[in-house]
């Protein structure tokens, strides 16, 4: 097959490297681990047969993330919101209106994101070699330590790629890979990111919990992974398919967390479940961010300005927050008298704009409280319901003047956003099940 052309799509001011290869009738969408390097992965024959070998029954859509490979380098690690917006930027670039996702290791967080949050796009999700988070917890028994990750990433830090990284935690391939794989992979890994870069993209990988999304995963979803996988333990990828409505898991042989030696079996795996899966109907169920802000003391301002008066700031107010909207693409869905009801396609933004909304109004005499869920919602016209709704309300109602209050979800989804969180305990929310941990925004 002859190397493709390599194209650019615009995410916001990145510019992101993509290659199509292969003129199936389904479109997929490959989302890449932690590094990638479009042209280089030519240069290895295993590699090339298995782009080859998907491109047989589907329009083949690879990418490099933002940071990496061919594609723009901003400083720092991207968000996952971000690179969700990349991997719709790619799809619309090559006039994808609706695409299989095949998120691979770290790639697997974004590629669930990305289904949950736009599942009228997105055919089938695919996943190999992924864990729903890859530091060990109390109530999550996979993974390695927090401290053994620290230390990992520090050495990663002094040393950059060694063979250790390639054998171990980075890469996962045997430890009796042959030199010219070796020389490859260590030439992949040198091009497909700087070594900051590489430890920002690990330090961001170790932040990521997707556990809280998995249930409003909608879409056919195949999970898949290796008997032995060093990296993704097979346990782990199996509870994330139980989490999944619906997800079929499959098991590979094999002591490596790539798809060395089985590649051809993976790919029939794969063909098989997308020609047998029908194009989704239109979703009434997404996954999104909902925003929650509302005026202090809005009774007590009323009663003190009068009625005239207290329209004209209110309007003002108004105004200067569906201008902050506007600016976050935050989507109003109403009014609640003296508040606005929000939703984002990712919480990063709304978080952003509810500081902005803060800071805004502070400036005409008001003081606001906000509240941020990400949850699953019904869309209901113009309106939008569900749990997700009421929980986010629930969170708002237990800010204080000036805060803006977030779930434990919505913390755990914006690693690498460099935003800061100060515990705000654990609460009871009137009408939702269960203790809930909030944070407070810094």
């Amino acid at each position: 097959m002859k190397r493709p052309e390599t194209k650019y799509a615009k995410s916001g001011n990145v510019r992101i490297a993509y290659q199509v290869t292969g003129e199936g009738p389904i479109d997929l969408v490959w989302a890449p681990g932690t590094v990638s390097h479009l042209d280089l992965a030519w240069e290895r024959p295993e590699t090339a047969l298995n782009i080859e070998r998907f491109s047989s029954f589907c329009r083949l859509i690879r990418f490099d993330k933002r940071g990496t490979g061919l594609s723009d380098r901003p400083a720092g690690a991207s968000t996952l919101e971000e690179r969700i917006d990349d991997i719709r930027a790619v799809m619309d670039d090559a006039r994808s209106k609706q695409a299989a996702i095949l998120g691979f290791s770290e790639g697997g967080s974004m590629a669930c994101l990305f289904a949950a949050t736009y599942p009228q796009r997105t055919r089938a999700l695919i996943l190999w070699g992924v864990q729903a988070r890859w530091i060990r917890t109390d109530d999550y028994p996979w993974g390695i330590t927090k401290e053994e990750s620290d230390k990992q990433i520090n050495e990663l830090a002094e040393n950059g790629v060694t063979i250790d990284y390639l054998t171990g935690w980075g890469a996962g391939i045997p430890k009796d890979t042959d030199t010219a794989t070796l020389e490859w992979l260590f030439r992949y890994f040198h091009a497909g990111a700087s070594p900051s870069s590489l430890v920002a993209l690990e330090e961001m990988g170790s932040q990521i919990d997707i556990r809280g999304i998995l249930p409003t995963i909608r879409v056919p979803t195949l999970v898949m992974n290796r008997t032995r996988d060093p990296v993704a333990n097979l346990a782990a990828a199996r509870d994330l398919a139980t989490k999944i409505p619906g997800a079929r898991f499959v098991e590979f042989p094999g002591d490596t967390h790539s798809m060395i030696g089985i590649a051809e079996k993976v790919a029939a795996e794969v063909e098989e479940f997308l020609t047998g899966v029908k194009t989704q109907a239109p979703h009434d169920r997404v996954l999104a961010t909902i925003l929650f802000v509302d005026i202090v003391d809005s009774t007590g301002r009323l009663s003190k300005m009068g009625d005239v008066r207290w329209r004209e700031l209110l309007e003002r107010h108004n105004d200067l927050v569906r201008k902050e909207l506007h600016e976050f693409q935050g989507k109003e869905v109403k009014t609640t008298g003296d508040g606005f009801l929000a939703t984002f396609d990712g919480p990063t933004r709304a978080i952003q704009c509810a500081r902005s909304i803060r800071d805004s109004v502070r400036e005409i005499g008001i003081e606001i409280r906000a509240g941020i869920h990400t949850g699953e919602c019904e869309l209901l016209d113009d309106d939008v319901g569900g749990i997700a709704v009421h929980t986010a309300s629930r969170v708002a109602s237990r800010a204080k003047a000036n805060e803006v209050l977030v779930s434990n979800t919505v913390k755990d989804l914006v690693a690498g956003a460099g935003l800061g969180f100060e515990d705000a305990g654990t609460h009871t929310l009137k009408g939702v099940d269960g203790k809930w941990h909030l944070f407070r925004v810094l």
